[in-house]
């Protein structure tokens, strides 16, 4: 007798959560694309779908579907989302094949990052009250996303025993909860003992967040919203009017390195990302700086 689809489902969120160690954000976005394509399924069938009813032909009308309503960049997430739980099933042994590889990708328009330049981002540093706790712990905060290429929510999430200034390093828990370590330079280190040794040991933080790096007055973890306003602010008060975020503050780290010499493979682990792919999106250049490297390296360029 078949598996039924409900039981693989669970299975698969177990998989997802413990074998994964995915985060809950994670496991239930993965889950909500499948049900998607399930709910699909059960609409045109008028019945509860079965594994027999995951081939390459209902994906395809799936995706068509879809396509009157949704952009092409979550077309691709779902069948990024569909996958990894057809992968899932060949796993399990419940199929021999993935459906999604014969499915067609959507062709997506390469998105270029906002960047700021090394002016904007000291602009927005010197717009910081250093006479108050708080300004102390957000220049710390801006120095280590800019100086370190963090995401918001893993320089929040920075716990006490991450550090290893000694050594210079910090270890990262990135997305998925894979760890990354990385390099911290002597400025963004101090800033990060100052703000430790003179801002934090005087707030007392609460039980859940006695590990915490960056606590808020009221000795709590901040939030990544709590990150956007004070660093739009900033921003704001530098006369900076691009429409920036702290993911900003990632963005200029990688292109910074990419235009000083750093090659692809060491910002993509600096990063965390996983495929090199992703990485590939800071090689945006202008067509001033093509015509400079060529003039400056090719043996004929200053003839």
């Amino acid at each position: 007798m078949a598996t039924p689809l409900s039981h693989i489902i669970t299975e698969y969120r177990h998989y997802l959560k413990w074998e994964k160690n995915l985060s809950d954000h994670s496991v239930a976005a993965y889950l909500r694309d499948l049900n998607a394509y399930l709910q699909y399924l059960e609409e045109k069938k008028g019945q509860t779908a079965s594994l027999d009813d995951l081939n390459k032909d209902s994906l395809k009308e799936f995706i068509y579907a879809v396509s009157e309503w949704v952009s092409p960049r979550s077309q691709a997430r779902m069948l990024s989302g569909l996958r990894n739980f057809f992968g899932y099933l060949m796993l399990e042994n419940h199929m021999d094949h993935n459906p999604v590889d014969w499915i067609e990708s959507p062709k997506l328009d390469k998105k270029i990052p906002r960047v700021l330049t090394l002016d904007e981002i000291d602009r927005i540093v010197s717009a910081i009250d250093l006479s108050t706790p708080e300004g102390e712990r957000n220049r710390a905060m801006i120095e280590l996303m800019y100086g370190c290429g963090l995401r918001v929510s893993e320089t929040v999430g920075l716990r006490l025993g991450d550090l290893y200034l000694d050594e210079g390093f910090i270890r990262i828990r990135g997305k998925g909860g894979k760890h990354r370590f990385v390099p911290v330079s002597d400025y963004t280190k101090r800033l990060l003992e100052n703000y430790i040794h003179y801002v934090r040991s005087k707030t007392e933080p609460v039980k859940e967040a006695r590990s915490i790096v960056f606590l808020n007055r009221r000795g709590n973890k901040l939030t990544r919203n709590m990150v956007f306003i004070f660093l739009k602010k900033y921003a704001k008060a530098a006369g900076i009017e691009k429409k920036i975020s702290p993911h900003t503050l990632r963005h200029s780290f990688a292109t910074h390195l990419l235009e000083n010499g750093a090659d692809l493979h060491s910002i993509q682990l600096l990063l965390g990302h996983e495929n090199i792919t992703t990485t590939e999106i800071y090689l945006h250049t202008s067509a001033k700086q093509i015509k400079e490297a060529l003039e400056h390296y090719h043996p004929r360029g200053g003839n």
